[in-house]
């Protein structure tokens, strides 16, 4: 049986599961199918998600990647603008160009903010990037639009929140968006479907000097 004394270390569920029976663990799965059977029974909506990626660890790009990665392959069509970082012509706008009959790709910035050092041309390209945005998000025939490092942009006041909040409630019922970035604001984690934070533990470039590289940061 398991304990349920907070003293006690946690087991794991492989531990646990390890010291059953073949028929005490086939007994234990059986419940567990019935339990996510009856939560499948429950969840039979369908919407369009707003999706937020934020946190300072590593991954939130690459995450949304593979989600434009998995509408592609479903024969959708997908819009992607990248805020701040657009300058850096990434690899994987030379990769996702293979599928030009279905997204389309605009990297709009010009570069790390220390990099610019002009605020007044930082944020006249992030309205631009919104801009483009808005115009995938007001088209109905693409099912999926990342908005790539958009949070940055509103954490350093270049757009405003309630700007990119409207804009999102202008979007089609079954459009997904994509926000990725460090720092976004409460009233766009509150107004989203999924929120997801990247927590950093550890990093070559802080701990170890090792710089960015190519197939990892770009």
């Amino acid at each position: 049986m398991e304990s349920n004394h907070s003293s006690a270390m946690p087991a794991t569920t492989d531990s646990v599961e390890s010291g059953l029976t073949a028929e005490q663990y086939r007994q234990k799965m059986q419940r567990r199918k019935a339990v996510q059977e009856e939560r499948l029974k429950a969840s039979n909506r369908e919407k369009g998600l707003i999706i937020v990626n934020t946190g300072n660890g590593k991954g939130k790009t690459t995450a949304a990647l593979g989600m434009v990665m998995r509408s592609l392959g479903h024969g959708y069509r997908v819009g992607i603008v990248q805020f701040i970082k657009g300058a850096w012509e990434p690899a994987e706008k030379a990769v996702l160009n293979q599928w030009s009959q279905q997204l389309e790709f605009f990297a709009m910035g010009e570069g790390f903010t220390w990099e610019t050092q002009d605020r007044d041309r930082d944020t006249q390209k992030a309205l631009e990037a919104w801009q483009k945005g808005l115009e995938f998000l007001h088209q109905p025939e693409y099912k999926l639009v990342l908005l790539d490092e958009i949070n940055v942009a509103m954490k350093l006041g270049y757009l405003p929140v309630e700007t990119v909040l409207a804009g999102l409630d202008q979007k089609p019922e079954d459009t997904h968006a994509i926000l990725t970035g460090r720092g976004a604001p409460d009233a766009l984690i509150d107004r989203a479907d999924l929120v997801t934070e990247m927590r950093l533990v550890k990093h070559p470039f802080r701990e170890q000097g090792v710089k960015a590289q190519p197939g990892i940061e770009y």
